[in-house]
């Protein structure tokens, strides 16, 4: 299993509700969500706009394009009862994915607290270590470029 959780997305008056898989080895220099294209033509950004930077990411399967777009959305973690600081994230368009990955740097600024990564257990870091949360199921995207 994984652990995937809820958050809520806010761009340019877009408000989505998306689930998003924490990846530990998606690390990062700023807080970065990681899209698949199929997510990016909902927010308006595929084609990839102007201002968006293309870079080739190095990962364990060899190097891959993507489009950075700087401080492109809001981004919160949630769950029924509570949730995270808005965080302004990167978004990273991605044509090799079909969901949205978080990076290490945004997990830490969402507060998420990795329990068990096997049994898909997450909490916020300020809640007890008794409060588990079980990790939200796969959403996935389209990954076609046309």
């Amino acid at each position: 299993m994984a652990v995937r959780v809820r958050l809520r997305l806010e761009r340019e008056g877009r408000v989505l509700e998306v689930v998003a898989l924490v990846n530990s080895g998606y690390e990062a220099d700023t807080p970065q969500l990681m899209i698949p294209v199929g997510l990016a033509r909902i927010l308006g950004l595929w084609p990839p706009p102007m201002d968006a930077r293309e870079v080739v990411f190095e990962t364990a399967g060899g190097p891959v394009r993507v489009w950075v777009v700087e401080s492109a959305a809001l981004v919160k973690a949630i769950a029924s009862d509570a949730e995270s600081r808005g965080v302004n994230v990167d978004l990273v368009l991605s044509t090799h994915i079909d969901e949205p990955l978080i990076s290490d740097i945004l997990a830490g600024k969402l507060e998420i607290a990795v329990e068990d990564f096997a049994d898909g257990l997450w909490r916020f870091k300020w809640e007890p270590m008794g409060k588990l949360r079980k990790s939200e199921k796969r959403q996935s995207y389209p990954t076609q470029i046309h």
